[in-house]
């Protein structure tokens, strides 16, 4: 009866390349979760910048809209206000994550009827 044998000798250090890329693929699908939780956070606060800005547009407020846009959304965020008639349309675009996802942009809009007397 043969003892046993050892893994052969073109064998050794397999186990150790095999980690490395499982470790390579590990992190690469966490820095893909964690920007997908990041754009998704943002596109929330671009949702929740455009809903107060519409908000204090539709009351005159467009400066004031401006500096809640800026202090609710992310960082470079832009703001457009359309008023049309007595409606007022805000849309809140950014890129998420500090631009660190190429080609991924979060806009959101919200629509407002203007208050009875800032009908021009």
């Amino acid at each position: 009866m043969r003892p046993a044998s050892r893994a052969a000798p073109r064998d050794a250090g397999m186990v150790t390349v095999e980690a490395a890329v499982a470790l390579c693929a590990f992190l690469t699908m966490l820095a893909m979760v964690l920007a997908g939780a990041a754009a998704m956070l943002d596109q929330l606060r671009c949702t929740d910048a455009a809903r107060e800005a519409a908000r204090l547009a539709a009351m005159g407020q467009q400066d004031r809209a401006a500096a809640v846009v800026g202090a609710i959304a992310p960082e470079g965020a832009t703001l457009h206000i359309t008023l049309t008639g007595d409606a007022v349309t805000v849309t809140v675009s950014a890129n998420p994550a500090g631009g660190l996802l190429p080609g991924v942009h979060v806009s959101a809009a919200a629509y407002a009827v203007r208050e009875p007397g800032e009908i021009p």
